[in-house]
């Protein structure tokens, strides 16, 4: 990565282009164009993301100074409204979907060896699942279904806690239940997954039970049980005030999930109320199952940094092919901020590092060196809703 490269070349050089034509290829993505191709629309959006665009005008608009500089950043010839918003109604979706999946398998194996392991006996890692509506106006997003009077989109996502990837995502629209969705999930034996309390759907637990993976969910009301033991605390000054191994209770639910369950109640500081967390795991401590769940916020924050710093709140085109796009796109980006602070090994938040891009991209340094000159004493360093800790 010499100084003769612009910043956004040398990001760019981190995406497998070679896969990515590949899949051009397979869905003959590129057919019957004679410029702005698949590569193109790419690169085109993921600058729009890295620059906090706000519509096809403002991505045209800023780019338009910039002609001279299109060959170099990989934009084609001309980049020009009409063309942008066809690309983003019309081009096979599926390019832009296996292309995520395929950045999230390399940020997930490059950030393997990132984390702190914090619990002692879990070998196959620790994922949350969970969901996140993103609200369509109705009239402009014709489409979209409609749920509690609003139209939207929904995202499923299976996040791995000790990566900080999100290593499997599904859109639906906003209608669908997440609980529905929980057997499609890639489930590792050894493996631990967390729930709320919405994905509550014993059938699936048990798959998972006898899958040999562990899960943590919320306890719903009125979920009745008896006890078959109980277990001495130890750890009541850290929260953990109950424990108990316990049988369900009620008829239709002991028939679909027929072994025992283990229950520890968890008092929150933070929330300021009772816990009530089942799980099918029986050797941890109840503490460290506590703890388990409580890791689960970091779904919710990557749920909040992808929201509002990369743009998937206002979209560059109302068809539900566009939205989707922009969505995977996003997810793109942030995996390529993961990467890219593996690789060079940086010291900079992706919070940092997306401010950073934000306002360098036409720069002409070598990115590491830039990168680790630049002063990035943020304000929102401590700002947990604003800073995504990437292990």
């Amino acid at each position: 990565m010499n100084r003769g490269n612009y910043i956004f070349t040398q990001i760019c050089q981190f995406l497998p282009r070679d896969y990515f034509e590949y899949l051009v290829g397979k869905y003959q993505g590129n057919k019957y164009l004679k410029s702005f191709t698949c590569w193109n629309h790419l690169l085109v959006l993921i600058w729009a993301q890295f620059t906090s665009r706000e519509s096809l005008r403002d991505i045209t608009n800023s780019l338009s100074v910039h002609k001279s500089k299109f060959h170099h950043l990989g934009f084609g010839k001309d980049v020009c409204r009409t063309t942008l918003s066809e690309a983003n109604e019309k081009r096979e979706l599926k390019i832009f979907e296996c292309f995520a999946e395929r950045i999230i398998e390399i940020a997930q194996k490059k950030r393997v060896d990132v984390h702190n392991l914090f619990i002692q006996g879990i070998d196959n890692g620790i994922f949350a699942v969970d969901s996140t509506t993103i609200p369509l106006n109705q009239d402009l997003f014709w489409w979209s279904k409609i749920q509690k009077g609003k139209g939207g989109i929904k995202l499923h996502t299976l996040f791995d806690i000790l990566t900080a990837i999100p290593v499997y995502n599904i859109i639906t629209d906003n209608t669908v239940r997440d609980q529905s969705l929980m057997d499609l999930y890639p489930y590792q034996v050894g493996a631990f997954y967390i729930f709320d309390k919405a994905y509550v759907k014993l059938l699936s637990l048990s798959t998972i039970d006898n899958l040999g993976a562990y899960f943590v969910v919320r306890r719903k009301k009125k979920m009745n049980f008896e006890i078959l033991q109980q277990y001495k605390c130890s750890n009541v000054s850290e929260g953990v005030f109950r424990d108990l191994k316990i049988r369900l209770s009620n008829r239709w639910a002991c028939s679909r999930y027929t072994s025992p369950l283990r229950i520890i109640y968890y008092y929150s500081e933070e929330k300021k109320k009772i816990l009530e967390f089942f799980t099918n795991n029986f050797d941890l401590e109840a503490k460290q199952i506590a703890y388990i769940y409580k890791s689960r916020w970091q779904i919710e924050l990557f749920f909040k940094w992808v929201k509002q710093h990369l743009k998937i709140k206002r979209f560059y085109g109302t068809s539900e092919n566009a939205v989707k796009i922009q969505i995977y796109v996003a997810i793109i980006c942030y995996c390529l901020i993961a990467i890219i602070q593996k690789e060079l090994k940086l010291n900079i938040s992706p919070y940092e590092l997306l401010r950073i891009f934000n306002v360098s991209l036409f720069e002409k340094e070598n990115l590491k060196e830039f990168l680790t000159k630049t002063d990035v004493t943020s304000n929102y360093q401590n700002d947990s809703s604003l800073n995504l800790k990437l292990f």
